[in-house]
This record gives C-alpha cells, sequence and structure tokens, in this order.
C-alpha cells in the first residue's frame, strides 16, 4: 500500500544519482512469523496512534541497532513503513525527521505500557 507514502523523488529518473551505487538485492520475503509480528505491530500502532495522537504525541522514537541512535517517527511513517515490509518485505527508505522535538515522541515501551494502563482501567468499570 505505498500510496500512504510518499513517492520517491528519484523514481524513475534516468539521472538518479544513487544508480551509480548499483542495484539493491531483492530483499529475503517474511518469514510467517515475520510477517505476523509486523502485522501485530501495525495493529499495535494504530492503537498507540489512536491513544497518544490527541494527547499530543507526534509518533515513536525507536534505536537504530545498526547506527545506535534514536530515530524519530511520525505515525504515517510508521504506519507506511510497516505496511510495505508487509507487502513487501522490507520497510521503503525514508527521509529522516527534520529537527523533532523528542518531547513530541515516546518509546514503543511506553507506548505499550500507556495502552495496557487504558485497557485494563476500562476492564476494570
Amino acid at each position: 500500500m505505498l500510496e500512504d507514502v510518499p513517492r520517491d523523488p528519484f523514481a524513475d529518473d534516468p539521472d538518479d544519482p544513487a544508480a551509480a551505487l548499483g542495484g539493491v538485492d531483492d530483499p529475503e520475503p517474511l518469514t510467517p512469523a515475520e510477517r505476523d509480528e509486523a502485522i501485530t505491530d501495525l495493529a499495535d500502532v494504530e492503537v498507540f496512534r489512536s491513544l497518544l495522537e490527541p494527547q499530543g504525541v507526534s509518533g515513536l522514537v525507536l534505536d537504530c541497532p545498526e547506527c545506535g541512535e534514536q530515530h524519530y517517527f511520525n505515525w504515517e511513517l510508521l504506519r507506511g513503513n510497516l505496511r510495505q515490509m508487509i507487502d513487501d518485505g522490507r520497510p521503503q527508505v525514508h527521509e529522516p525527521a527534520y529537527q523533532p522535538d523528542p518531547a513530541d515522541y515516546v518509546s514503543w515501551d511506553y507506548a505499550q505500557g500507556y495502552a495496557d494502563g487504558v485497557i485494563d482501567t476500562e476492564d476494570r468499570h
């Protein structure tokens, strides 16, 4: 469902500067377990967004295992990446957030704890 994410500005451009880097290997298809995990993550992101966006949270901050830095993802980018991973086996290349305000983002663990707390509170009433 690539319509959820911005189009590559160099798509179909014969002068694409990345062309000199050579082709990208086709990704290994997701295993059934990896696909199920991505589907679960997508459902979680939808719940997190529905609960946290009205509170002013712009998205999630995730630790990158490759570079060791934190990356800030708004809700749409998270959703688009997960959908593409489910459909194509890999997330799309994207521009990082430009000077995100860390106060506007929460960790996955925080979002999960918040959602669990809301659900637990609703179950008690």
